[in-house]
């Protein structure tokens, strides 16, 4: 997913490419900023296994990601941040994962809720209650079954949050992969918005997060306080 700055989409490609040229796959590039020079940028990355979709007029973050989950090609989709660069082969131990039935979502950084569904702190795993979004592995088929992600978030956070509940009260697991070779790098779709800004859209996420899935303590992996 670009959103505008093509020095950490560029970062990103290059790292895919270099780690994984053994596997059998394509880079799809959505470009959701409305930005000509992106567009212009994406044009000159055309290759075998390179494809874009350009969004016109940008979409919100959950209507983008699904517009890049219909269009894949793919039986796995790895869902990634640009500010993540890969240092070696992810997509084989994710791949690897999702070969379990009952393992829905796999990816490198888990959060569990701790007892409350009101409040979720990173979690090393292996199993969590959620996966964020910086490098998120799926089932393409089960994840359209589900309805992809929800539309309604045009602000990312929280969404992969919310996506992550469907698929376990799917009955599936989510799974933290350890050890993935992966840096995270600044994430711009946060850090380039203003304080209050960024608060009143996490907010108004979460307690859209909380309207759905506010009474389903039951798929906490801890158990709920008393």
């Amino acid at each position: 997913m670009v959103h505008g700055w093509v020095a950490d989409a560029d970062r990103w490609l290059q790292s895919v490419f270099a780690h994984h040229g053994r596997h059998d796959f394509e880079a799809l590039l959505v470009d959701n900023s409305g930005d000509p020079r992106v567009a212009g940028w994406l044009g000159g990355r055309k290759a075998e296994r390179i494809r874009t979709l350009r969004l016109d007029p940008p979409a919100g973050f959950g209507a983008a990601v699904n517009a890049g989950l219909k269009a894949a090609a793919g039986d796995v989709v790895i869902l990634f941040d640009p500010g993540v660069e890969l240092r070696g082969d992810v997509a084989g131990p994710l791949v690897a994962a999702l070969a379990q039935p009952e393992v829905g979502l796999a990816g490198g950084f888990g959060l569990r809720g701790h007892g409350t569904i009101k409040h979720f702190h990173e979690h090393a795993g292996p199993e969590v209650d959620a996966l964020e979004g910086y490098c998120m592995a799926f089932r393409r088929e089960e994840a359209i079954e589900l309805g992809g992600f929800d539309e309604k978030f045009r602000f990312y956070r929280i969404a992969d949050v919310e996506f992550s509940f469907r698929v376990r009260a799917a009955g599936k697991r989510a799974l933290v992969v350890r050890d993935l070779p992966l840096e995270k790098h600044a994430h711009r779709l946060w850090e380039t918005l203003p304080d209050d800004e960024r608060e009143r859209l996490s907010k108004k996420n979460f307690y859209r997060f909380l309207d759905r899935w506010g009474e389903r303590s039951d798929l906490l992996l801890d158990p709920p306080h008393e």
